[in-house]
């Protein structure tokens, strides 16, 4: 099987994503815009960006949103749960991802965090 990295991380030691074999696994998307700063706002704003986010690796990879299989999700807030979800519906409209979700402190000031692994063959 050979083993595949995209878009290296400059100040920490992680991959946006790694393909084994069929598999792409994505690392955890925090609200980070374009130019590297953290998007502030309410759930909704950030669950956008952090699924922009996500949706951009896939890219990299070769990949889209309609091959992710399984997220886990972290939100800071359980009362973010029902706006995670409403935008959550947005992107994955029709045959949504298994997905687990938990309530968890978070390592950069942000309210969501959402790795991905999809499936993608190798053409």
């Amino acid at each position: 099987m050979t083993r595949q990295v995209f878009g290296t991380h400059p100040r920490v030691p992680l991959s946006s994503a790694v393909r084994a074999g069929d598999f792409l696994f994505l690392s955890g998307q925090v609200p980070f815009g374009p130019d590297g700063e953290l998007v502030g706002g309410d759930i909704s704003i950030q669950t956008r960006r952090v699924l922009d986010n996500l949706a951009a690796a896939l890219q990299e990879a070769g990949a889209t949103l309609s091959d992710v299989v399984k997220t886990t999700i972290w939100l800071m807030d359980p009362e973010d749960f029902a706006a995670f979800n409403a935008v959550f519906r947005e992107y994955f409209p029709k045959a949504p991802p298994a997905r687990s979700c938990v309530a968890s402190a978070l390592m950069v000031d942000a309210r969501v965090e959402v790795e991905a692994i999809a499936y993608r063959p190798v053409s």
